[in-house]
């Protein structure tokens, strides 16, 4: 399932104009449960940093976090996080570029696997491109693409 861009349309009334909210954007309500279950996040010994002490629930927002702790967010939580928040359509593009990162940085990989990985690498970025504004996507969203290569 995919989400036209016409749902974000601006709609014009006689005396204002208003801006919807686009499909994987979340409620304020809905931010402060993915902080809050990011707040009672533990983790193994070396597995990642304390990312509980990177939350600031008061302004939903996330301080000082490392690049492997981006690594673990974007290749283990982000199907976890937003499983019963978001859409099922950009839930699903989410998760699929998650498990290419997680299967890309696997320990054992075979050539046949990799193969995969670079086909279907492309028709989930094309996926990620309905959902996403235009003005999401530079250069280093379509890096992914050679990355298996």
């Amino acid at each position: 399932m995919f989400y036209n861009r016409q749902n974000i349309e601006l709609v014009c009334d006689e005396s204002e104009v208003a801006e919807p909210r686009a499909s994987f954007v979340l409620e304020k309500n809905a931010q402060l449960l993915v902080y809050k279950w990011l707040k009672s996040l533990r983790f193994l010994d070396g597995h990642a940093s304390n990312i509980s002490r990177l939350v600031n629930m008061e302004e939903c927002r996330l301080y000082g976090i490392k690049s492997h702790d981006c690594h673990v967010f974007m290749q283990t939580l982000i199907p976890l996080a937003f499983r019963d928040l978001l859409p099922k359509g950009i839930w699903d593009e989410l998760t699929e570029i998650s498990h290419f990162f997680r299967d890309l940085c696997s320990s054992k990989l075979n050539v046949d696997h990799i193969e995969r990985l670079e086909t279907n690498i492309i028709e989930t970025l094309c996926k990620l491109e309905m959902i996403f504004p235009p003005s999401f996507f530079d250069s280093m969203e379509h890096f992914p693409i050679h990355l298996p290569f």
